[in-house]
């Protein structure tokens, strides 16, 4: 026969394990953080997208050439509204320690395989950390990642805040997958690899937009001409992707895969187990002296 006293710890114990295996999260998106990662999301496809949005008669495509670097202007104020935003939200020392961890990871993997046949590792980083700490958190963490990226390489220039928002939103879709909390084991696994291997190309295809407009039409028939018809350009920019970066998005996309695989069940453990100790919906608090 149980013991009256035994009876709560063994009431409490499926709370208990419900309660570990939950996923933390070190940032809650509030309705302030979402409606600003909503306005700079649409900014930012806009900003990538606009040449094949704008037609032969558009003001825009007549500053062909200014036309990025207004856009990365003002993405570089907007993705640093959005980082204070998600910041002001909840943003505690605890994940801001994390975030610095994360971010200087990630920035020294990527010169790794700089220049060689899309040999990236440090997205496969953004895809379990992504995951595991939820969007807000993987938004903030990519354009982080990317910024002190371009600093260690030297990469500065107009194409870095696209870099910023189009590695925010790879991070941050990781956070968005189903099943954070209940999803485990080799099914998560391929989920993410899944999501890797896509997600690796959708940036490639995202970071060419950037790009593109500044070739002369002149010069290459895969060139962006803002005398063409939107439909031309489309056709151009397709074939511009074949022709400079579908084996750089390929290599990408299979490391990626190939890391998260391999590592990332140890890596996913390891994230989830700071997490918990971690504790970031915890408050912290001070007991009173003792009278």
């Amino acid at each position: 026969m149980t013991s009256p006293e035994a009876q709560p710890q063994t009431q409490t114990r499926p709370q208990t394990q419900t309660q570990a295996q939950a996923q933390a999260k070190a940032i809650h998106l509030g309705p302030r953080s979402i409606a600003a990662l909503a306005l700079v999301s649409v900014t930012g496809v806009a900003g990538f997208a606009w040449p094949l949005f704008a037609g032969p008669g558009s003001q825009v495509s007549a500053h062909a050439q200014d036309a990025p670097w207004l856009f990365a202007g003002l993405l570089v104020l907007l993705v640093a509204v959005v980082a204070a935003t998600i910041s002001e939200s909840g943003l505690g020392p605890k994940a801001v320690a994390m975030l610095g961890v994360l971010a200087a990871t990630g920035a020294a993997l990527r010169p790794i395989g700089a220049g060689t046949a899309g040999i990236e590792p440090m997205f496969f980083l953004m895809v379990l950390s992504g995951r595991v700490l939820g969007p807000g958190f993987g938004f903030v963490l990519g354009s982080v990642t990317m910024f002190a990226s371009a600093l260690l390489t030297g990469g500065v220039g107009p194409w870095m805040p696209f870099q910023m928002l189009a590695m925010g939103w790879f991070t941050m879709g990781a956070g968005l997958l189903p099943g954070p909390d209940r999803l485990r084991g080799r099914v998560e696994l391929v989920m993410l690899a899944a999501y890797g291997f896509l997600a690796a190309f959708a940036y490639g295809t995202v970071m060419n937009l950037s790009g593109w407009p500044f070739m002369d039409a002149l010069a290459s028939t895969v060139a962006f001409d803002p005398h063409d018809t939107v439909p031309a350009n489309l056709t151009r920019f397709l074939a511009y992707c074949l022709a400079t970066s579908l084996g750089w998005d390929l290599g990408r996309a299979v490391v990626t895969v190939v890391l998260t695989l391999t590592l990332g069940p140890a890596l996913l453990k390891a994230l989830r187990r700071a997490t918990r100790r971690a504790a970031f919906e915890t408050a912290v608090t001070f007991d009173a002296p003792a009278a």
